[in-house]
């Protein structure tokens, strides 16, 4: 029998989320190939709302070859994608809009036999099917088809159907798990296991390349054009230069990070623990931690140790 791998330590500290404005879309398309090309389309440079206009991610597949249980208007593959923008930003509404606007028009109406569909029945919501609409130059019409009001615009591959109203509601960002490898290969075997248990859990996405971060970054920087720089306590190669201010234990000489945003902080902190469990025993994973301000970021905690986090 083989021999399991001891468990990494597991830091008694948290991760710190802040609230975000975050929109939920169901993306269908005749197969799973066209479905992941709208899907890539669409999230992609949206890693970090440092530089981008928001953090988007794929939260699951569903219907016909993902989740069953969720049945899709037309009956084809879907995939629910979720977009978001931190809170703080004064014009947050207008700036997902933006968002979803140039996102859906782009890279989903674009994409072969795609439809877009909204997820989020809210009082909030935006027009953004008529905008898009308006791609047909006066072609677009109003139509009801599988029980929901949409606009139906006449391109080159046939049709692209949109919902005629996106909700949008608060959410979360910035949950997050370092994982402190002896090398780069330990600690990001660790760190795609997390993601993949992370994931899997609904409600979540995880908006980094593969999920992952190898660039963590904390706020502030020595440049003043700059509003984040490289966490360089937690740099292993900076471990001798910096001395006593370096915080990486003895031993690592890699962190990986996987960031999670969701819905709310219950489904984060589920998403939390199932990456905790799928990376814990990974062969030359040294420990398990998660980045925080002191709560001046934001005031969500996700406890690492799950005996600690509130029941809401």
């Amino acid at each position: 029998m083989a021999e399991i791998p001891s468990a990494a330590e597991v830091e008694d500290t948290y991760a710190e989320a802040f609230r975000s404005i975050y929109a939920e879309v169901l993306i269908t398309a005749r197969d799973r190939t066209w479905l992941d090309h709208a899907v890539a389309g669409c999230t992609g440079n949206a890693s970090s709302a440092i530089l981008c206009d928001c953090e988007a991610g794929l939260d699951g597949y569903v219907g016909p070859g993902g989740d069953e249980s969720f049945v899709t208007p037309d009956g084809r593959p879907g995939a629910i994608v979720q977009f978001h923008v931190p809170r703080f930003r004064k014009d947050r509404a207008a700036a997902l809009e933006r968002t979803l606007l140039v996102r859906i028009s782009q890279n989903v109406l674009t994409c072969a036999t795609t439809a877009c569909f909204n997820l989020l029945d809210t009082e909030l919501w935006f027009r953004l099917g008529r905008k898009i609409a308006f791609f047909g130059d006066g072609w677009q019409f109003r139509a009801q088809r599988w029980g929901r009001r949409l606009w139906v615009i006449p391109i080159l591959g046939g049709e692209f159907c949109i919902d005629r109203r996106f909700g949008y509601r608060d959410g979360l960002m910035g949950g997050n798990l370092w994982f402190m490898g002896a090398d780069v290969d330990s600690a990001l075997l660790a760190a795609e296991r997390a993601q993949r248990a992370a994931a899997a859990v609904a409600g979540v996405i995880t908006p980094f390349p593969g999920g992952i971060a190898a660039s963590g970054s904390k706020a502030g920087s020595r440049y003043s054009f700059s509003i984040a720089s490289t966490y360089e306590a937690y740099c292993p190669t900076l471990r001798e230069k910096l001395g006593a201010q370096s915080a990486v234990p003895p031993g690592v000489r890699s962190i990986m990070e996987v960031i999670i945003n969701g819905r709310d902080l219950a489904v984060i902190a589920q998403a939390t623990q199932a990456a905790i469990a799928a990376a814990l025993h990974t062969p030359g994973l040294i420990k398990i931690s998660a980045g925080n301000y002191n709560g001046r970021l934001g005031k969500n905690f996700i406890y690492l140790h799950p005996e600690r986090q509130p029941v809401a």
